[in-house]
């Protein structure tokens, strides 16, 4: 079989980690492997660059955080990868009292936790039911995860699995009914409710009560990574995450080509024959990622718009807020700003109508405060932290009909954090070699030119249910990995492919799997 297998030659379409991924598992089992990449460097979204003239920090461009990557994955391929765990979950300033207080979410929940809940609810059983609400997802968490790296399996085989684990009331609120219902069953206050309605939204435009469930999809990806839904922060950055795949990939005997654009492929079922830049190429088989792979869908439909602004900045030092608490506390996980549950759904409404959101919801995090080996020398000395900004409910269309909506935007979010912190949030950006502010904004329509993402959707089309559909008796799709297509020899290997979307690799996984499980 390996000498089968060394014989047999698969051509990546696409050099971001769901390629390296793939090209790590075939090259692995003996296939000869040839990545092509557009640009002239491999990473797609998840990349580190030093963005600001004489500023030397490595910035998480577009792709910051990690949490669908399987543990599996990086100890499949030995990984040379550090991920950090954040004492602190979230912070969102009480903008109802100007900022003079603050929830707080602890990562385990503890004391300051409960204190917290209780003195922005005045409720002391919120904390409770926000406990017991994320002990029933995480028990999903767990059954589910495993399953990402598995052939499909039907829904009703999930469902007994997660009834069995979980009970029947959660796979109800999660996969059921809308997930803005549920999240007013399970908790009380404006505030609490809003911070777990973010995981529903961030990435995707949608209606927390609608009945198409395109929130609950969400949801259920932000929280699913790992068996926990914990966001680690990758020492190093983004970039760091890519690099050891593609260092992987090298050391596996793997060619990568950059610069090199794909125009077509072509397939009988037997030979694929890929059209680029750089001449032709002929391959048994074909892993693909968005740009190509509509020609080889059965069905093909318009992807829902990016909804997602995403800005980076580099601080002089992090504002003091309103409420007193520490900076490296409020900072040092998610921080929170007009994202009520009611602020969240008065933005969308807003959005929808073709206005720009108000409140403008978004969240920061600081990855500096997890990792400084993103600082250079002089910027260590100098003390300059990082702040990523990720605004929700900014779909494509706003930026496409009105070019200054990303200062409009960027001038919101600015006077937001004026609401709550001591003096001008805007003192605080550093300044580059041009005396020009640290801040680099990237709006859906950024994205499409930067990275081809249609339409700036970052999960390249509606998140699909992480089991086999459509279901029939006989458990249609069983056994299949969720990256096939209408030729043998052509596989989704990117964020396009079922249980795809994000930063996880199980797009790349899968597609290696499937392709060797036909050999």
């Amino acid at each position: 079989m390996e000498g089968g297998l060394k014989n047999q030659r698969a051509v990546i379409v696409g050099g971001g980690h769901n390629g390296l991924t793939a090209a790590c598992y075939l090259a692995g089992a003996g296939l000869e492997v040839t990545v092509l990449e557009r640009l002239d460097h491999t990473g797609g979204a998840a990349v580190s660059k030093e963005v600001f003239p004489g500023i030397d920090v490595r910035l998480s461009r577009y792709a910051y955080l990690v949490s669908l990557l399987p543990k599996k994955i990086i100890e499949d391929l030995g990984l040379s990868l550090e991920l950090i765990s954040r004492p602190v979950s979230s912070y969102t300033p009480n903008t109802l009292d100007g900022g003079q207080s603050g929830l707080l979410v602890e990562r385990p929940v503890g004391a300051n936790t409960y204190e917290s809940f209780e003195q922005i609810t005045g409720d002391a059983k919120e904390a409770d039911r926000w406990v017991e609400l994320y002990s029933e997802i995480e028990q999903v968490a767990q059954v589910l995860a495993p399953t990402l790296l598995e052939p499909l399996q039907p829904k009703g085989q999930l469902r007994e699995m997660v009834i069995a684990k979980a009970g029947e009331r959660i796979w109800q609120q999660m996969f059921e009914q809308p997930i803005g219902v549920t999240i007013k069953e399970r908790l009380a206050h404006d505030l609490t409710r809003g911070v777990v309605a973010t995981d529903a939204l961030i990435g995707t435009f949608a209606d927390l009560a609608s009945p198409d469930l395109l929130a609950n999809k969400c949801f259920l990806y932000h929280l699913v990574g790992n068996g926990t839904g914990e966001w680690l922060v990758p020492r190093g950055g983004m970039g760091a995450v890519t690099l050891a795949l593609r260092n992987k990939a090298l050391q596996r005997g793997v060619k990568i080509k950059t610069g090199v654009e794909v125009t077509g492929v072509q397939s009988d079922g037997n030979l694929a024959t890929i059209t680029s830049s750089d001449g032709e190429f002929d391959a048994d088989w074909a892993l693909l990622n968005y740009s190509t792979v509509d020609d080889f869908l059965a069905t093909s439909k318009p992807s829902q718009p990016g909804a997602q602004m995403k800005v980076n900045m580099v601080l002089t030092s992090l504002p003091k807020l309103k409420s007193g608490i520490d900076p490296k506390i409020a900072f040092g996980g998610t921080f929170h700003m007009n994202e009520s549950f009611d602020e969240l759904a008065s933005a969308y409404r807003a959005a929808e109508s073709g206005s720009l959101p108000k409140p403008a919801p978004f969240e920061t995090y600081c990855h500096t405060l997890a990792d400084s080996s993103i600082l250079g020398p002089r910027a260590k000395e100098q003390g300059l932290e990082t702040l990523t900004l990720f605004g929700l409910h900014t779909p494509y269309e706003l930026f496409e009909t009105d070019p200054q909506a990303k200062n409009k935007l960027l001038e919101m979010y600015f006077d937001a954090f004026d609401s709550v912190c001591v003096g001008s949030f805007r003192e605080h950006l550093a300044l580059d070699a041009n005396g020009q502010a640290c801040v680099e904004v990237a709006s859906p329509v950024d994205l499409e030119e930067d990275l081809r993402l249609p339409r700036g959707n970052i999960f390249q089309g509606d998140l699909s249910w992480p089991w086999a559909e459509p279901e029939t008796p006989n458990g249609y799709q069983t056994g299949q990995w969720g990256v096939e297509t209408t030729e043998r020899n052509v596989l989704i290997c990117g964020s396009r492919a079922k249980r795809g979307g994000a930063v996880s690799g199980v797009g790349g996984h899968n597609a290696a799997h499937a392709l060797l499980s036909k050999i």
